[in-house]
């Protein structure tokens, strides 16, 4: 059989021995759900695994009947995605912990334990984090809990459909202007069924790449997994699999058999065949940054610590009193210019005009006269610029206005220094551009505001035809399987990191604040008038 897949003629002769080494989604088919009914749906869609989008899972309400069952089913896996949780309608009495009926139950890993297949598991009570295992023998009723994160198409592909099931999603935040070209109705914001349709991955004995083969192809196969000998066939890996190693195991050098996609340096020179040296694993620091616009799509991007070039601050705004509270710093006074008028109800109250200049000083209360009676209010105390003095006002916390930062800083500070001694979010301009690099991205930016710090898993590799330069590479945002080689590779140093500042699309750009902000608790809500 000959067949064509992503543009290439594959040919699968008989008697060709093939290793199958998984199943993946190659594109989802949805249902638009009527009026949010998932029993009435009007028409079908075929979504590829990019569609942009992000997305919230609907609980499945068909229970599974074993643990069992859903180790079978659900993807379990050492990475954020993989950890389900599930609850029983039933208690469930262990030898030293008694599981109660509609207690949150996560899965974490499945293994061994004492000569029995176990899933260990955890409940959380009072804050506190309980441990304990299930065997895969256990049953009953296990259904899945409501699941408040947002997720890509893919990320559902990969982590969140079970086999045999379809999914129910329910579109969160487009992310994407709507055209002619885009398969769902315009202002769409029901719920999808989404059904896999899948693909095979497997090698060959003389090829080097990963072959996929669509599930529905006409082939008849054979299975000779007990009398063919498999060790010699390929060993592709993900970089996952390669981070999952131990660090003793590097440095490894290895051939890409499937490289990224993109043309933005170093990933346009990691393409299927070449050899690279995978240095080292390790945890790196990055600055998420993100364009100053009015309009949207904003640009986004991650900033390695190595980054040379400078920056001068920019002016923030600030559309509350209570966002002064949270801005200001021991390091400097907030000087801040009113961009919009606010007229106090109360006449303890300062009212605000446009041009107004204050110096943000500390929050207090205050007492003030509400409908015939005295309240105490959470105020900020300012001192308002006049042409040759100063006045104390107070405004409320609840003022709902609009400021803008005065800079008197024109110091030029490198991104370490910026970390150190001020408070992310802040606003800058690349005032010297880094000259360690070809093109500087961020240098074109008019403004850049630094969200926060955010720390990730990398890869340090470079080529082994020309080992002038390495590069951190990301491990869960790159598509790319490999496979190793057995040269040596004790005498190998890696050259000198080249800074690379990575662009990240604005899904990636939600995932990676999710997954940063996740162990945060959010900041409290700014207070409200008095009522």
């Amino acid at each position: 059989s000959i067949y064509e897949m992503f543009g290439n003629e594959c040919c699968l002769s008989t008697g060709e021995v093939i290793k199958v080494i998984g199943f993946k989604i190659n594109k989802l088919i949805a249902s638009i759900c009527d009026n949010n009914d998932v029993s009435q749906f009007s028409a079908k869609v075929e979504l590829p695994l990019n569609f942009p989008g992000l997305y919230k899972v609907v609980a499945d309400k068909t229970p599974y009947v074993s643990i069992e069952e859903i180790t079978r089913k659900v993807s379990i896996g050492p990475t954020r995605f993989g950890h389900p949780c599930f609850y029983s309608p039933e208690d469930i009495k262990l030898s030293n912990l008694t599981i109660k009926h509609g207690e949150q139950i996560t899965i974490n890993s499945v293994e061994e334990v004492n000569g029995t297949m176990a899933v260990n598991c955890g409940v959380v009570r009072n804050n506190q984090s309980h441990s304990f295992t299930l065997p895969l023998s256990q049953e009953g009723k296990f259904y899945e809990c409501e699941d408040d994160q947002i997720y890509t198409l893919k990320e559902i592909a990969e982590w969140k459909i079970p086999k045999c099931r379809n999914r129910i999603v329910k579109l969160s935040n487009t992310l994407h202007t709507w055209d002619s070209s885009n398969p769902l109705p315009e202002n769409f914001d029901g719920r999808l069924i989404l059904t896999p349709v899948y693909e095979v991955q497997a090698v060959m004995k003389f090829r080097k790449d990963i072959v996929h083969i669509l599930s529905d192809l006409d082939v008849e196969v054979k299975d000779i997994t007990d009398c063919y000998d498999i060790s010699s066939f390929l060993q592709p890996l993900s970089l996952e699999d390669v981070f999952e190693r131990t660090s003793k195991e590097f440095p490894m050098v290895a051939e890409i058999m499937e490289g990224p996609s993109g043309s933005q340096k170093p990933y346009n020179l990691l393409y299927t065949g070449k050899e690279i040296v995978i240095h080292k694993k390790y945890q790196a620091t990055r600055v998420l940054a993100s364009e100053i616009r009015s309009d949207s799509p904003k640009r986004h991007f991650l900033i390695p610590m190595s980054y040379k070039g400078k920056f001068k601050r920019r002016p923030r705004e600030f559309p509350t009193a209570y966002d002064l509270e949270i801005a200001k710093s021991e390091k400097e006074q907030l000087h801040v210019v009113a961009t919009k008028a606010f007229d106090s109800p109360h006449k303890e109250l300062f009212s605000v005009s446009v041009g107004d200049q204050f110096l943000v000083q500390q929050c207090q209360t205050s007492e003030v006269l509400y409908e015939g009676r005295k309240k105490v209010i959470d105020v900020l105390a300012c001192e308002q610029i006049l042409s040759n003095t100063y006045k104390k006002v107070f405004l409320p916390m609840y003022m709902e206005g609009g400021f803008v930062e005065v800079i008197h800083d024109k110091k030029q500070y490198q991104l370490s220094e910026i970390c150190k001694e001020f408070r992310l979010p802040f606003n800058v301009k690349v005032s010297v551009r880094d000259l360690s690099v070809e093109e500087d991205v961020l240098a074109a930016m008019p403004g850049l505001q630094f969200e926060e710090e955010i720390t990730d898993s990398y890869l340090l590799i470079s080529s082994t035809s020309s080992p002038v330069e390495s590069w951190e590479i990301p491990v869960y945002r790159l598509n790319m399987s490999v496979h190793l080689l057995s040269k040596d590779t004790r005498t190998v140093v890696p050259p000198a990191t080249k800074t690379t500042v990575e662009e990240i699309s604005e899904e990636q750009y939600y995932m990676v604040r999710r997954y940063e902000n996740q162990t945060l608790h959010p900041p409290p809500r700014p207070p409200k008038k008095p009522t």
